[in-house]
């Protein structure tokens, strides 16, 4: 029988207790152990088993966790004898960062001050009753512990971890180890948020204390999404390991191999394999491929669905205003990776927040590192990026569909009437869409660099049609006659729905256009000219089920016709 699902549980006591189903990533423990590595850094996707794996590091080395080797027996690491004498040995300092979403500096001082009081809370009758530790040590705790619940200063924020280590190895006369999980979390969220600056110097100082200048530590692991550069923020650490998605260094421990996941379909008698790899394959992690994605994996074996799990677990927030807020460059670039193209772009893995207004290429490193994006090494620098798979593809039509639905509610009537060829009520709801989106979609700094507004309102249109990709092969930029349409759509049942071809014009003075109706007669004229049907025609579709829309842009003005 397999295991019962437990989907969102990421104590492994609990697992394990409950006989839950659990992949084996134990071996991750007597790697890591033998590694000897000072301070560990490991930077995986969000729901690929950082926290579960911390939890396994706690309950296999903590004290808390003393004589409990029922918990790992019939795993790999107890089949190594010589670490079951490790189980349950030393003092773990075991806490995690991935609440401290405050979107002010001093919200994540107070936040800081909660993690940490319940951290000491714990130890409480430990320190105070511990016939190793005299009254000034005990005093020096609750000193502490207090502050932390009340009011707490920086500086003791930054130096807490540091004593409460101090204090337990005196006490169980042995160094601690320390397990800090989302390290990052307070970083993308002061990011977004604006206070970028004020959150990565008290972070330095914290880290620093913890990490660097902490001669109670005596090993150390941290997990995270991204790899913030060390200059900004690790710049005292000389002892940190990066182990990042391009490491080979504990590539199969965090996500599942394509192995484990048709062992685990197999165990549950599943057998829609390919359907599973379509929607949840596609991670790669040092020279590992066919890595899936666990956190849906593991909610499809408990639902026998296949659904977006991953890609809902989170706003995308920082993803989603990047992505939006970007240069003409990024969207058009990001309009290839909708309509499943690649693109050629130089990654860095060490990610400088400071430089995501700035650098175009921090944008695309920030997507890859985050697990949004495949990449594929082509030379010393560059990579070829694609969306990662069908379930990503997913989150990413319907985060382009929101940007515009939460600004008008008019977002379905323009699908309907598009479609209807209700030219009169399409003029309608695209000029309400472009008045309340363009000042979303393209910042104010963006306005001055505008160098291509068809470019603009083509990924504008785009966009509001991606809810039609299940009807619909969304083609962008193709040869077809004598030309290079701007978009296409092809149905997929040319017997139900019509197809559909689409010229874009912003008005041209120039070109002698004195308005939005001439800008309007050519799109439809070049059209016609250029056979942009023609593709459509040696398909087998016939001219009288090809709709030609000609739209013209003037600012925020819009003007719709078909031919």
């Amino acid at each position: 029988m397999p295991g019962k699902v437990a989907v969102g549980l990421q104590s492994f006591s609990k697992i394990r207790e409950n006989r839950c189903f659990f992949v084996d990533k134990t071996m991750f423990i007597k790697d890591w152990w033998e590694s000897q590595d000072d301070v560990t850094l490991i930077t995986r996707p969000r729901r690929f088993g950082k926290t579960l794996n911390m939890d396994m590091l706690d309950c296999f080395f903590s004290i808390r966790y003393e004589n409990r080797g029922d918990l790992f027996e019939g795993l790999h690491i107890w089949d190594c004898e010589e670490y079951r004498e490790l189980q349950g040995t030393y003092p773990v300092i075991f806490l995690s960062f991935a609440e401290v979403k405050e979107n002010n500096f001093r919200g994540v001082i107070s936040k800081f001050g909660y993690i940490l009081f319940n951290l000491y809370k714990r130890y409480m009758d430990i320190i105070n009753n511990s016939d190793k530790l005299n009254e000034i040590y005990k005093a020096d705790f609750n000193d502490i512990m207090t502050s932390l619940k009340t009011e707490p200063s920086e500086t003791v924020i930054q130096t807490a971890v540091k004593s409460l280590s101090e204090l337990l190895s005196a006490h169980y006369g042995k160094k601690v180890i320390i397990l800090l999980d989302e390290y990052d979390t307070p970083l993308q969220e002061a990011w977004v948020s604006g206070f970028w600056d004020e959150s990565v110097s008290f972070m330095r100082l914290f880290f620093n204390s913890t990490f660097k200048t902490n001669e109670f530590m005596y090993r150390a692991v941290m997990t995270g999404i991204t790899r913030v550069s060390k200059e900004s923020l690790f710049s005292d650490l000389n002892n940190l390991e990066i182990c990042s998605m391009s490491a080979e260094k504990y590539q199969n421990y965090f996500g599942f191999t394509e192995d484990e996941v048709f062992a685990a379909m197999d165990e549950f008698g599943y057998e829609n394999k390919d359907e599973v790899k379509f929607w949840y394959d596609g991670f790669t992690i040092g020279s590992a491929s066919d890595i899936y994605n666990p956190w849906s994996v593991i909610n499809f074996l408990g639902k026998n669905k296949l659904a977006p799990y991953w890609a809902n677990t989170s706003s995308n927030a920082l993803v989603s205003r990047l992505l939006r807020e970007s240069d003409e460059e990024i969207k058009t670039d990001f309009e290839e990776l909708l309509r499943g193209g690649t693109i050629i772009k130089e990654i860095n893995e060490e990610m400088v927040f400071s430089q995501l207004d700035e650098n175009t290429e921090a944008v695309w490193s920030l997507l890859a590192s985050a697990g949004y994006l495949k990449s594929e090494k082509i030379s010393l620098d560059e990579y070829k990026l694609q969306i990662v798979n069908f379930e990503v593809m997913h989150m990413f039509n319907t985060m382009v569909k929101d940007w515009f639905k939460a600004k008008t509610t008019k977002y379905g009537k323009f699908i309907k009437s598009f479609l209807d060829e209700n030219v009169e009520d399409l003029n309608d709801y695209i000029n309400m869409i472009a008045m309340s989106s363009i000042s979303i979609f393209d910042t104010a700094k963006n306005n001055s660099e505008f160098l291509a507004p068809e470019k603009f309102y083509h990924g504008l249109v785009l966009g509001l049609l991606v809810e039609l990709r299940d009807r619909y092969k969304l083609q962008s930029n193709r040869e077809s006659g004598v030309g290079r349409y701007d978009v296409m759509l092809i149905p997929k049942n040319a017997n139900a729905d019509k197809a559909f071809i689409i010229e874009f014009k912003v008005v041209n003075r120039r070109r002698g256009e004195t308005g939005l109706e001439d800008a309007l007669a050519n799109a439809l004229k070049q059209i016609e000219e250029r056979k942009y049907d023609q593709i459509l025609i040696d398909s087998g579709i016939s001219s009288d089920r090809i709709v030609k829309y000609g739209f013209a842009f003037e600012g925020k003005e819009v003007l719709v016709g078909r031919a």
